[in-house]
């Protein structure tokens, strides 16, 4: 008796966080199906909102309400690995390369020129010119601000109440309630309740804004 043996398509090898072929036929075709969608969404005028929406709600993976917002322009490999939390809001020109999941908690805010990456390539330029590669996935937590022109590498976890200073590029896992910034990210301090009365600095809310937070 003899038992058929079912190979991994290459995109199954990517999900599955294996290495796989960039130049597969069926994903560079899958590649510029979304490519059109993505001129698509950057097309009509920023006011023709329920058009970009819709282009957005077929495109993602997953949305967890009808809040969110993501400003033109806007960029992503194949869409359907990218899962976004309730309210969730990126400005202009976020990019997200989604070989691998990447999910997004709720209340996040992303400032412009964002990039989050999943795909992978080998320091060997021997095997990098094969264009064999992998993915990781990244997850970014409840509650999060990452400042403008910040990269999130592969693999990359980032928890809950976190502040990610503009410019940063994060390479390793970033704990909940943690400030971070800087070239490789480093954590500068744990975000604490006594910081809550002042907007910036030394400047505290007056009585009015204050009483909004603690109803």
């Amino acid at each position: 008796m003899t038992h058929e043996i079912k190979l991994m398509t290459e995109k199954e090898k990517m999900l599955a966080g294996l290495i796989y072929s960039a130049v597969d036929e069926e994903l560079l075709k899958e590649l510029n199906e979304v490519k059109d969608i993505i001129h698509k969404y950057n097309s009509p005028l920023p006011s023709a909102s329920q058009e970009r929406f819709a282009i957005l709600k077929g495109l993602l993976g997953h949305t967890a309400d009808d809040e969110f917002i993501i400003n033109q322009p806007f960029y992503c490999d194949y869409g359907k690995q990218i899962s976004i939390g309730k309210r969730f809001f990126a400005n202009f020109n976020l990019t997200i390369l989604d070989e691998a999941p990447v999910t997004i908690g709720d209340d996040c805010f992303i400032g412009p020129n964002v990039s989050i990456y999943t795909a992978c390539h080998s320091t060997d330029p021997i095997e990098r010119n094969t264009r064999q590669e992998w993915a990781e996935p990244v997850k970014i937590g409840d509650n999060v601000w990452i400042g403008g022109n910040s990269v999130i590498c592969p693999g990359v976890t980032i928890g809950d109440n976190c502040v990610i200073g503009a410019g940063s590029v994060v390479t390793k896992d970033i704990p909940a309630w943690s400030l971070a910034a800087g070239n490789p990210a480093r954590v500068i301090r744990t975000i604490t309740d006594d910081e809550r009365k002042y907007y910036f600095k030394d400047r505290e809310f007056d009585a009015e804004a204050w009483a909004t937070f603690n109803k």
